[in-house]
């Protein structure tokens, strides 16, 4: 795997988040004790990856060309119940920075948490989409962070 640094400066160039997360998808990886653990976007408090993401205070967001099914797997599966569910998305952790993330990427993004806040049903506007999105209430959190470097994976 050969990674090629880029400027913060001109990540806008090479990727449009907006489109990355509805079209492309991206994997949520942190690392505690030595253990990596993913998902995809949402990060509710019973999910295992939260426990990682609070205990490092990094995590890397991976955004990847195709591997959906990878990336749904990922999703649907927890690390809790079942430890070796990166080996069985059949994707190749590796490590950029020190923190976690996956060869077949292609662009990583390192970063650092400032802020966390599960999501409150009070700010709901439309209570119809929290009640559709959270019928057992069990909220996401939200992460801020900040982005401290960002690599490009070359073939």
């Amino acid at each position: 795997m050969k990674l090629k640094k880029i400027e913060l400066s001109e990540l806008s160039a090479k990727i449009d988040p907006i489109v990355a997360m509805r079209d492309k998808w991206f994997l949520v990886t942190a690392e505690d004790g030595g253990k990596a653990n993913t998902l995809t976007v949402f990060i509710r408090p019973q999910r295992h990856t939260k426990k990682f993401m609070d205990a490092s205070g990094r995590f890397t967001a991976t955004f990847f060309d195709g591997h959906q099914q990878e990336l749904l797997y990922l999703g649907s599966h927890s690390g809790a119940e079942e430890p070796d569910k990166i080996d069985h998305a059949r994707l190749h952790l590796t490590h950029v920075n020190g923190q976690p993330t996956f060869a077949e990427g292609k662009l990583v993004l390192i970063c650092r948490t400032l802020y966390r806040q599960a999501l409150e049903p009070d700010c709901f506007l439309d209570k119809a989409v929290m009640e559709a999105a959270y019928p057992d209430k069990d909220y996401s959190v939200t992460y801020v962070a900040e982005v401290e470097a960002a690599y490009e994976m070359e073939e």
